[in-house]
Order: C-alpha cells, then structure tokens, then sequence
C-alpha cells in the first residue's frame, strides 16, 4: 500500500497553486511546534525523556517514528481537504479533483482554438485537443445525406447529426463509457433500424427545444464536452460538384461514389448563412486548425458557406493546416499532398497560413496491403521548402490507428497529433508563458 505521503505528490502538477499551500501549511505547523516548545520550555522535554527511558538507538527510532506518522497524517489531511472543496464545487463530477483542478485551472486558461472540418478526422484532433485546452470550437459541417444522417434529414427534414454527434463524444469527459451508448446502432422495424442512437437523441433535442443548435447545446451539456461544438450553418444545403467531363452531381454520397474525378464544389442554394457564432469564434480564436478530414466533404464544404473562408483569412489568430495521411477512394485518388494544397487554395488563401503539420511515418506493409484493395494509399509528401503558398512545413510522426466499423483503419494519432500541435504553435507557447507569469505574480 502506498504511503499517504505519496498520495499528496500527484497535487504537485506546475500551474495548480497547490505547492506554495503546501508548503505553507508546513512551514505554519514547524512555527506551531517551535512556538509550543518556546512556552513549555526544556522542562516539559525532560519529562518526556524520564517518561519514556530509551537507549540512544530506540529513542531515534521513535523520533523517526513520530515524524513520519505526523508528516503522513498532515499530507492525508491536505489531500481530503482538498478533495472535500472539489466535491462540493462540482458535486455531479466523477473524476479525480486533482484531474478536476487540472482541468479547471490549466485547461480553462488554454489558447482559444477553432478546429474546422468534419467526419472522422476533425473528431480524432478534438479527442487529443481537449487534453490540452478546454477553450476549443469546433465547426462542423452539415452536408451528410447518407446513413443514418441521411435518413434522417429526408424523413424529419433535421440537419444531419452523424458529424456533429462525433465531435460531441470526442469532447466527452466520459468519451469511452458514453461512446457505448451514443454509438450503438439499433435493432428495430425498418424506420429505425439502423440508426445510431446518438443521432436519435439529436434529432429529439432539436424537436424538443426548436433549433438544432440549441439541440447542440442541450447535449453538450449532457456529455459535459470540454468547448463547444457548432454546425458550420443552420441553412440545409446540399453539396454540389462538377465533374471533369462537366456534369454535375449533387449530394455527397452521390459525389463520393462517382468515379470522376471532381472539378470544381458548389453549394445548393449558392448563398448559405453562416452560423453567427461561427465567424464570431474565428475573430476571437488564437489558433485555428483546419483539417485532417475529407477534402471535398469535409474541409471545402465549410469554406463554400458565406464568409467562412474569408473570416478565416483575415482572422489574427494563428493558423495551421493538419495533412491527411491517406488518399480518399472517390475524392482524392492519386493526389499528391501538393495537389491537395493546389486544390485546397482554389478555396481559401493557403498564403494566409503559418504552419502545415504533415505525418512522417509510413504505415506498416500489412495496412498498405489492406488499403490498396480499398484503392486507398499514403498521401506522397511531394512539397518543397520552401514552398509557393508559403507554409512553414513541419513533418513529424503522427502516425495511428483506430477501429472503425469493426476494422482496423490507419488515423491520426490523437495524442501525438495535439502535441505537435502544442509545440510547434505560438497560440500555446503564449499562454504557458502568460500562465507562469500569473503564477509568480499570485
């Protein structure tokens, strides 16, 4: 069993204030001692002495003995103390309070980051993001009309909740317990079937409280997300795109499964309203990311949406695009990571940008074996340095995997992700600074 000694180490995380407390309460108890034995003088010593006649070696023992359990027992009593004020602070949280505390004094003082994207890309960055900021906006883009979201936006005319659904578990305190349940797709007559539950309880919150947004709201705070999630527009669009022969599909599941190669995207109506707070985080964020995530579906979606791009552009905030490791079968077959740039520039300014975060590592010959039969490869790092958008390329390993839909697929790593993102970023070296400032200064 661990010594109650060491139960009081875990509190000594740099920024949580709670060391100088320490020390001060045992400094307080040393001047508590000195001040007794000043006012009962050598007599009361000598008592003890004659009370408890011990050898030199037993009597040391005993000192040792006495400290030992006195220092134990005052660290045991720091470490409760502490715990009951967490408790009765936050009452409904499960966590540790020192993990609350963490939480409450360093992550709510991160950089303010918007991460845009969508699909299963833009939830694995917030998944390692919120373990260093709770200061995080995510927007996501709403144009699924396949699957279960698909389903429901033709039957209960809803926006589709599939992207947004992700990005609220990745946000989760509890991701892991709630994802069992928010995923789980169900067994029932053939309306139902099928339909994740997640997308259900959605669907039900926006009927319930009258927007879709709101309906955002209401389940964040269900999941207690660390940040905020937002639907890139609360307008219900739909996708476009003009193939190289000309002809134009419309819907993503249709774009998706053509076998042309993409030309040109659109969005159906051509004018869509951004959601107001969308552009109002943009202006506000230190740090926005913008990607991994699909290409055509998931990144130039929330750039064709009235003012997004250009918010993003003229935004002061520091800014870093994240590569995808793979190519896309249907989007972005054989594009090198210079041609997804080149087409990703026809959209946004990629001139605007500081950074691009690019993997480094190749995945293991059995997945490659396994992606060439879904006609899927590494994206090729073809980009020089420097380069003509004028990025400062940075290439670390990233490299991931994740099971989805029962296989073992390639992804970002979310871990290594976020802290790649954390070190080579002014937006978190700023905030560690002025988080050490504050802390000498109190």
């Amino acid at each position: 069993m661990r010594p109650p000694l060491h139960r009081v180490l875990k509190w000594l995380v740099p920024g949580l204030r709670i060391k100088r407390w320490i020390a001060l309460a045992f400094v307080s108890m040393g001047l508590i001692v000195i001040g007794a034995l000043y006012a009962f003088g050598v007599d009361v010593a000598r008592a003890l002495y004659r009370a408890i006649p011990l050898a030199s070696f037993g009597r040391n023992s005993l000192t040792i003995a006495l400290i030992a359990a006195g220092l134990s027992g005052f660290s045991l009593s720091l470490v409760q103390l502490v715990r009951s004020v967490a408790r009765a602070l936050a009452p409904g949280v499960t966590e540790k309070p020192s993990a609350l505390i963490y939480r409450r004094r360093i992550l709510d003082r991160g950089p303010k980051v918007v991460a845009v994207g969508g699909g299963t890309g833009l939830s694995t960055l917030l998944r390692g993001l919120k373990q260093m900021t709770s200061n995080i906006t995510a927007v996501v883009t709403v144009m699924d009309d396949g699957g279960s979201s698909g389903r429901l936006r033709r039957q209960v005319d809803v926006l589709p909740p599939g992207d947004v659904r992700n990005c609220l578990l990745a946000l989760a305190d509890d991701e892991e317990r709630l994802s069992n349940y928010f995923q789980y797709r169900l067994t029932a007559p053939e309306e139902l079937a099928g339909h994740a539950l997640g997308n259900l309880l959605l669907v039900g919150l926006e009927q319930a409280t009258g927007s879709f947004d709101r309906a955002v709201e209401a389940m964040s705070h269900v999941l207690k997300i660390r940040g905020r999630v937002l639907p890139a527009t609360l307008d219900n669009a739909q996708l476009s795109a003009t193939m190289d022969d000309g002809f134009v599909v419309t819907g993503e599941s249709r774009i998706v499964s053509d076998p042309r190669r993409i030309k040109h995207m659109a969005l159906l109506p051509n004018r869509v309203s951004p959601h107001a707070m969308v552009l109002e985080a943009i202006n506000e964020a230190d740090l926005i990311l913008l990607g991994p995530g699909s290409l055509f579906t998931s990144l130039i979606p929330n750039l064709l949406i009235d003012g997004v791009a250009a918010a993003i552009e003229e935004a002061a905030a520091e800014k870093m695009l994240v590569a995808n490791l793979m190519t896309q079968h249907g989007e972005t077959d054989s594009l090198t990571l210079g041609a997804h740039l080149r087409i990703l520039n026809e959209y946004i300014r990629l001139s605007r940008f500081d950074h691009l975060l690019v993997n480094s590592e190749i995945p293991s010959s059995d997945f490659l074996t396994k992606y060439r039969h879904e006609e899927a490869e590494p994206v090729v790092d073809d980009l020089e340095d420097p380069n003509e958008f004028g990025l400062i390329a940075i290439r670390e390993d990233l490299l991931g995997t994740a099971k989805w839909a029962g296989k073992e697929t390639v992804k970002h790593d979310p871990e290594k992700l976020a802290r790649a993102i954390a070190k080579h970023t002014q937006a978190f070296a700023q905030h560690r600074r002025s988080s050490d400032t504050e802390d000498a200064a109190s």
